[in-house]
């Protein structure tokens, strides 16, 4: 269809440049700025209340995709989270009771030595008491690490489900069907109840607002035009009849192109012109498709 649009903007550039009327210095054809809204997620449609014509504004909901399915995954995956948290213990309150084994052991190592000093007690059990504090220390250093290690791991598993769970959120918000722009559908594409895919085009919205003349100018006209300035549009208005608007251009391109072959006689062929967009503000009267004139 662009290629269309080029060949018969071309075929008007031209037409006007060499008749009789040299009031226009580029002719085209005005464009809009469409949008192929798609689902973002896979579901039955539930919901989709536009119609072609329909006025939307962007963000907007307008309908939404079925979403039981992730919903009782969110639930299944916050309960995995508090049986993970669940799993988490305080270290101190695990080890106390070792703590005060080592306590008592080191009260009874005190007495004892007291009294080997005083050649009233055993040798051996002094020997005895050392070694079953040294066997109590190393029971709580292992007792510490694997309570460590068991809450670090719970707790790594339970961040996990949290961010299982952020993205089944967003699964749920990419459910809801909105336009990105305010605009116009022009093109609905599935219905209530339908089965949507990932990337399945739900329906086209289009801008009408702000409208573009897409025009084709010569090599000899591009050097006397710059981004923002201000130009006189025309638009067909009845048979003989033209509208005038302000225009703006917003993009020249920077790379010429050759003039169809297929309209053109054998020396056009060698011709080069420019794109040029220029915005104009639609009062509802311009269409798109419709030819339009633009006087620099």
């Amino acid at each position: 269809m662009r290629y269309i649009h080029f060949i018969l903007g071309v075929a008007a550039l031209l037409s006007a440049c060499s008749g009789n009327d040299n009031k226009f210095d580029a002719s085209g054809v005005f464009e809009v700025t469409e949008v192929m809204v798609s689902a973002r997620v896979a579901g039955e449609i539930m919901d989709l209340d536009v119609e072609e014509g329909t006025d939307v504004l962007a963000d907007k909901p307008i309908g939404y995709i079925d979403t039981v399915q992730l919903y009782l995954q969110k639930l299944q995956l916050e309960a995995n989270v508090k049986a993970a948290e669940s799993r988490i213990c305080d270290v101190e309150k695990q080890t106390a009771a070792l703590l005060q084994q080592i306590d008592t052991q080191k009260k009874e190592q005190t007495r004892t030595e007291n009294l080997v000093k005083a050649n009233a007690g055993n040798r051996k059990h002094l020997d005895d008491i050392t070694a079953a504090i040294n066997l109590l220390r190393k029971q709580l250093d292992a007792q510490e690490e694997t309570l460590v290690n068991n809450n670090a791991n719970a707790r790594a598993q339970a961040e996990a489900f949290r961010a299982q769970i952020a993205l089944t959120d967003d699964m749920i918000r990419k459910s809801i069907i909105s336009s990105p722009i305010d605009g116009t559908v022009m093109v609905k594409y599935v219905e209530k109840g339908e089965l949507a895919v990932q990337g399945r085009t739900l329906f086209k919205v289009a801008n009408i607002n702000d409208m573009y003349l897409k025009a084709y100018i010569t090599s000899g006209q591009i050097s006397g035009l710059k981004i923002d300035q201000e130009v006189k549009v025309y638009a067909d208005s009845g048979d003989s009849d033209r509208r005038e608007y302000r225009g703006v251009i917003t993009w020249i391109s920077d790379k010429a192109e050759f003039t169809p072959k297929t309209i053109q006689t054998r020396d056009e062929r060698a011709n080069l012109v420019y794109a040029v967009k220029i915005r104009v503000q639609n009062d509802g009267f311009i269409k798109r498709g419709m030819y339009g004139e633009v006087s620099f």
